[in-house]
């Protein structure tokens, strides 16, 4: 007899198969074996279309739910198409259903968006919530999880990759009613030292139960510059619970030997080098890893780094010899107040999970490829040295003909001046990968994700005939980084925050508190990309892209252009654009 949650998975399932027109018995069936079924963090261009030109890059055919079922909406802003702030638990489920009904095999899915619908909401819902199927069933977040995984497992030709993070040191400016106020203090009273727990002690009740005190035992003051809501921190701290709970959860049912064909991929989202609440959490977390498991700093990269290793087992990829090379003199400390371990670890750590091992100058083997870290300036009077030997790594690697991973780790620290050198000194489209747009660890995931997935691609998963759709996304995510760093961050970024703040007298963070003119905002952000991005799309257009190893081979870039800007969650932080290739 069917138990009740083996009920509602055999009725969602075939309601979905008549919608969809599936027939029963293709599950365990490789339909395409490029497809690639992806549920989003949620809807930024990171988790969007980068993703999707990653993935394309690689030979996938990338599959999403209709974007309204995991858009994030801030407050004051229309709901999404599911008539929510935040994804659509319920539809987001019986999607995956409906993919493995179809006989896909290849999975990337973010917990926190099938779970909390989003990684915002993720911060900020409490408690256990049932969740409405379509055909008016009803299940616990944790019947949910197990069915889904269940359903999973029962295909033995299924790769799947699950995304999770530890929850950051504080909720979302500017979603449920939460304002910089509550965000400053709570942030304070998060990155404050805990007891610190180990072996048999840590457990995640006791983690939750330590959650107010400090390292003496002690409990914690809150301090805020204004009077909190009522509420504030036992929301908080609830919310950490219920997160902490669930990927505990998650941890213990993937224990189980059916689920040897399922990763889990745990990010550290928003940290700091301190003993703070989230030391536990990870320690916990990090002591309940399987092999094939990886708990990383860094969340806006994970299914950067999911697709990526993914790809690595898919074209048999046995590995890489790497050197690495600092420039500016800072890598043995936190590159910004968000990373809680040293550039140099975050690095390490990157690598070992991607199969690249350090190689040595003294070697006799050489490195197959090169990645260039520029950090903060040790000795700031020597700023331009810095970019100069950047610069020079980069058409000295070229010369050697070593493929290069460049990552920008040096938040701001140069301003435009190493930007303007690159784009003016070097071939950009010759990159590997670049990044250098978000947080250091967020930063340092992309680049050596899509530079190791480039690498396999070019050495051991090309295809025999030139496949142009794979080559234009991955010029597509080339170049899309390099565009919003240069172009957009240090530059228009900035105008756009004077230009709404000032002139619109609205908020940069949020277009509908209060609402300003939408219209008027765009047009700005056409109208100065188009100078601003001009230089980095003319240095793509006229140079080349790397498209062979062995033997080296330069290839024509084609004409770049941008169109349909748009931002994404409506404020200033984030944009996105469509890149076309022509030629």
């Amino acid at each position: 007899m069917k138990t009740g949650t083996a009920k509602r998975l055999a009725a969602a399932a075939a309601a979905f198969a008549l919608l969809t027109g599936l027939t029963a018995g293709c599950a365990g069936r490789r339909s395409d074996p490029s497809a690639l079924a992806y549920v989003p963090l949620d809807d930024r261009p990171d988790n969007v279309e980068r993703a999707e030109y990653l993935a394309e890059s690689l030979g996938y055919d990338l599959r999403m739910p209709d974007a309204g079922l995991y858009a994030t909406r801030l407050d004051g802003q229309p709901l999404n198409e599911s008539g929510l702030p935040c994804g659509d638990r319920a539809a987001l489920y019986e999607w995956v259903l409906a993919q493995e009904e179809s006989g896909c095999d290849r999975y990337v899915l973010s917990l926190d968006q099938l779970l909390s619908g989003g990684l915002v909401s993720s911060r900020a819902m409490t408690g256990q919530r049932s969740v409405t199927l379509s055909d008016g069933s009803s299940m616990k977040e944790t019947e949910l999880l197990e069915s889904l995984l269940d359903t999973l497992a029962a295909d033995r030709h299924n790769e799947v990759w699950l995304l999770d993070s530890v929850m950051r040191l504080a909720p979302t400016v500017g979603y449920g009613g939460f304002g910089l106020n509550e965000y400053n203090a709570l942030r304070e009273y998060g990155i404050a030292a805990r007891p610190h727990l180990s072996g048999g002690e840590l457990t995640v009740e006791n983690i939750v139960a330590d959650y107010r005190l400090g390292a003496d035992g002690q409990e914690l003051e809150l301090n805020a510059a204004e009077p909190l809501p009522d509420g504030a921190l036992e929301n908080y701290l609830a919310a950490r619970a219920r997160k902490l709970r669930l990927s505990a959860r998650t941890q213990e049912t993937l224990s189980d030997k059916k689920y040897r064909g399922f990763h889990l991929l745990v990010g550290i989202d928003d940290s700091s080098a301190e003993d703070s609440v989230q030391k536990n959490e990870i320690a916990y977390l990090s002591a309940n890893l399987r092999e094939g498991d990886a708990l990383l700093s860094g969340v806006d990269d994970l299914a950067f780094k999911a697709i990526a290793k993914l790809y690595l087992g898919d074209c048999g990829w046995k590995g890489a010899r790497a050197s690495v090379r600092y420039i500016g003199g800072r890598e043995t400390e936190p590159a910004c107040a968000y990373d809680y371990q040293p550039l140099d670890v975050l690095v390490e750590q990157h690598m070992n999970f991607f199969g690249l091992e350090l190689a040595q100058s003294a070697d006799k083997k050489p490195a197959e490829l090169s990645i260039l870290v520029l950090t903060a300036p040790a000795e700031p009077e020597r700023l331009g040295d810095y970019v100069w030997a950047a610069v020079n790594a980069v058409n000295e690697n070229r010369t050697a003909q070593i493929p290069t991973i460049f990552i920008d780790a040096a938040n701001d620290a140069y301003g435009t001046t190493v930007h303007d050198a690159l784009t003016e000194q070097a071939e950009l489209g010759l990159l590997l990968a670049y990044s250098g747009f978000l947080d250091m660890a967020i930063v340092t995931g992309t680049a050596i994700s899509h530079g190791a997935a480039r690498y396999a691609r070019l050495t051991c998963g090309a295809p025999k005939e030139p496949d142009e759709a794979a080559e234009t996304a991955f010029v597509r995510t080339l170049a899309d980084s390099v565009v919003k760093d240069f172009a957009y961050r240090n530059t228009v970024r900035n105008d756009l925050y004077a230009y709404v703040r000032d002139e619109l007298g609205g908020s940069p963070d949020n277009f509908y508190r209060p609402e300003i003119d939408r219209a008027a905002v765009l047009a700005r952000l056409e109208e100065d990309m188009a100078v601003s991005a001009a230089p980095v799309l003319k240095n793509f257009s006229e140079g080349a892209i790397l498209t062979g190893l062995s033997p080296w081979t330069e290839t024509p870039c084609g004409e770049l252009t941008l169109s349909n800007y748009r931002f994404p969650w409506e404020r200033v932080f984030e944009i996105g654009a469509d890149i076309q290739r022509a030629g």
